[in-house]
């Protein structure tokens, strides 16, 4: 339990940092907002969110550890990266075909989630 309580954290500080100290203005602007605006309920939903996330990356790992023989950091880095190419990218493509936002805020938000699942892969992969 406390290994998705680790990965779920690692998931918040990197998105805190990635949207809250080096992009926060870069994607304040491609969104098309005028200001960041944080609540006490974006950042229990965030924590919500990323539990759920490191929850279901870990059965993912666990199922690429049994039937693909992976392990290690190379099987976390493997279903991150499979996560985000198969999950994350598709689904958020729809930001720029559908919404009309700029591709850089495609790219902004995918490079979070890669990095994201990539890290937490590798804390979850040490501890399966």
């Amino acid at each position: 339990m406390y290994t998705l309580v680790v990965a779920a954290l690692a998931n918040y500080v990197i998105g805190s940092l990635w949207y809250g100290v080096f992009f926060s203005k870069s994607w304040v602007r491609l969104s098309g907002l005028k200001e960041m605006k944080v609540s006490a309920a974006s950042v229990i939903s965030g924590l919500i969110g990323a539990l759920l996330t490191a929850y279901v990356l870990q059965h993912a790992i666990f199922f690429a550890n049994e039937y693909l023989k992976t392990s290690g950091i190379g099987g976390g880095l493997m279903t991150g990266f499979f996560g985000w190419i198969g999950f994350i990218a598709p689904v958020t493509i729809g930001v720029v075909t559908y919404e009309k936002k700029p591709f850089a805020l495609w790219i902004l938000n995918n490079a979070y989630w890669l990095i994201s699942l990539l890290v937490m892969g590798v804390i979850l992969s040490l501890w399966v």
